[in-house]
């Protein structure tokens, strides 16, 4: 199943495989003739004879086997980025089709390996591995039966050391195998290690933890090493098994063909030929055994990549474009949900019921751990609900094709990512085709203006990996209009003046309040002072609502609600 896997990963490149293996043959077969144009070269000097002919022979089958054998390679090695660049693609389009939560369960450093070395091994294997070893395979026919017409005793002679070793080579096949797959997961581990330390940079500079995690990674490397040491143990001695097939089968033809022509059963010269033909075997013994040795690492590789591509992909439709004003606002509505992270984990909504009209702010608030962001991740169905019923637009949410679904909705995440770029590309991320007038209106709504007269080249200001070179209130905002550019019809807003100042609090409160006369805003808040002016208010605790209404009747009706309020100073 995985060999068939592998192949299907030539199948687009099979002619130009084809053409630069035949073109391999053909300098195989020049290197061929060498050992017998040698034999009428040494006929030619007992003899007495004229060796021009012979020598020139020679000379042309040297230069005719190097151009060719040059050219197949470099048709190889031009296959070989073809094939990476392949897998590549495909790996990186499956990964983005991963369900989120998958994607939340893998480690990013284990997917980068396995884009970039476990991609890597492939090449190795599918040129190389496979097409050379074909070659070789042939290269070791054509040099038996050539030895074969010098002697048939030596050639048995041969045959049988090589058998011998052979077979032996051969149980060290799996067990190469084996150690590359774990090679392969332990540079994953280390890249996974390396990328946790780099996301939180600035902690482990202001931790003074630099020492401790460079111990962590340094650790997770000498594991990597200890693997690949592993692999370099079992390929040495795959390798010397080859050398030394070749050099006791020398010796055992020096020997036996040493009696024979003491015996006048064979020549001299034919002896000489045979010997040329036996180290001939060298080459492609050993091309046989490195490319056996790298189809068991291209393995190991591709079952780190089918793990991947076995794991379950959202759908894929046809991408919604984003239209302005594309609908009215709708409505959402929950009923009796059930849902957890898994199997494993506890209930993170155990009967959520609430309903969020079409239109105004609606605002989830209560303690953390209550589930409030969770809503959100079931709205973008990151993740599926095991029991109960959502509904958008009254339309239940699984019914709904997932490109249209995500298209209908605006999401800013809590920590408002902002992608390494200039600030135009993160603005227009959601909303390619927006105009500048919808651009500029935007980012006056959410007061960038200023930001962007600041800025040395204003929105074609790179703005850093992660957005570092922007304050997080800046960020927030950026990721606020970059929601607000797909005019949603449905705006879910995460903690979303968190690092506001109150100013930019407040400000942003009146945007809020502006796109609500326009859509339905659905927002999860901390601070309450945000939402006190929503049009109604759903309270959750402990993974179930357990009261829903506006700030003044929640005030004088829930004891939650009235503890939430007066600890940030809303009430007395």
């Amino acid at each position: 199943m995985v060999i068939r896997e592998l192949l299907a990963y030539i199948r687009p490149h099979r002619r130009i495989l084809i053409l630069g293996g035949l073109l391999g043959l053909v300098g195989s077969a020049a290197g061929l003739a060498m050992p017998l144009l040698a034999k009428y070269v040494v006929d030619a000097f007992g003899q007495n004879r004229s060796m021009a002919g012979p020598l020139l022979g020679l000379t042309v089958a040297v230069l005719v086997g190097a151009v060719v054998s040059a050219l197949g390679t470099y048709l190889m090695e031009r296959t070989g980025e073809g094939i990476v660049l392949g897998a590549r693609r495909r790996l990186v389009d499956r990964m983005f089709r991963l369900k989120v939560a998958d994607v939340d369960r893998l480690k990013p450093g284990d997917l980068l390996s396995r884009v970039t070395g476990d991609t890597t091994l492939l090449r190795a294997v599918l040129t190389n591995g496979i097409v050379n070893s074909i070659g070789s395979v042939f290269m070791l026919a054509g040099a038996i039966v050539m030895m074969a017409t010098m002697d048939g005793v030596l050639l048995l002679v041969t045959l049988l050391v090589v058998v011998v070793i052979g077979g032996l080579t051969g149980l060290v096949m799996p067990r190469i195998q084996r150690a590359q797959k774990q090679a392969q997961e332990a540079v994953g581990e280390m890249g996974a290690v390396l990328d946790r330390a780099l996301q939180a940079y600035r902690t482990v500079k202001a931790s003074g933890a630099e020492e401790r995690e460079i111990a962590v990674v340094a650790g997770a490397a000498e594991r990597a090493r200890d693997r690949g040491l592993q692999v370099a143990g079992w390929t040495s001695l795959a390798g010397v098994a080859t050398w030394m097939a070749v050099q006791i089968a020398f010796l055992c033809v020096l020997a036996v063909g040493g009696s024979r022509v003491a015996s006048g059963a064979l020549e001299v010269s034919s002896l000489i030929a045979f010997l040329l033909y036996l180290f001939y075997l060298v080459a492609p013994i050993g091309q046989i055994v490195e490319g056996l040795v790298q189809l068991q690492q291209g393995l190991a590789a591709m079952k780190r990549i089918k793990e991947i591509e076995d794991l379950p992909a959202e759908p894929v439709g046809a991408t919604v474009p984003v239209t302005v004003g594309a609908g009215d606002p709708v409505g959402v509505r929950f009923e009796d949900v059930v849902f957890r992270y898994g199997d494993d984990r506890p209930t993170v909504h155990d009967g959520v019921s609430f309903e969020v009209p079409p239109g105004g702010l609606t605002a989830l608030v209560g303690p953390s751990g209550a589930g409030k962001s969770t809503v959100f991740a079931l709205l973008e169905r990151f993740y599926e609900h095991q029991d109960g019923r959502i509904t958008v637009d009254g339309r239940d949410i699984r019914d709904w094709p997932l490109a249209e679904l995500r298209a209908t909705l605006g999401y800013v995440e809590q920590d408002a990512p902002v992608l390494a770029g200039t600030l135009r590309e993160n603005l227009l991320f959601a909303a390619q085709d927006a105009t500048e007038e919808e651009l500029r209106r935007a980012i006056v709504r959410t007061r960038l203006d200023d930001l962007v007269s600041r800025l040395p080249e204003g929105l074609d200001t790179a703005v850093g990996h992660r957005g570092v070179l922007l304050s997080g209130g800046e960020r927030q905002r950026v990721a606020i209009a970059r929601a607000l550019l797909r005019k949603p019809r449905l705006l879910l807003l995460d903690e979303a003046t968190s690092q506001l100042d109150a100013v930019n609090e407040l400000r942003l409160r009146e945007v809020i309040a502006e796109v609500a006369a326009e859509t339905t805003v659905l927002v999860i808040a901390h601070r309450l002072s945000t939402v006190t002016n929503a049009d109604r208010i759903v309270v959750m605790e402990a993974g179930g609502v357990r009261a829903v209404g506006t700030h003044a009747e929640l005030v004088g009706e829930d004891d939650l609600y009235r503890e939430l309020a007066a600890t940030q100073f809303l009430v007395s």
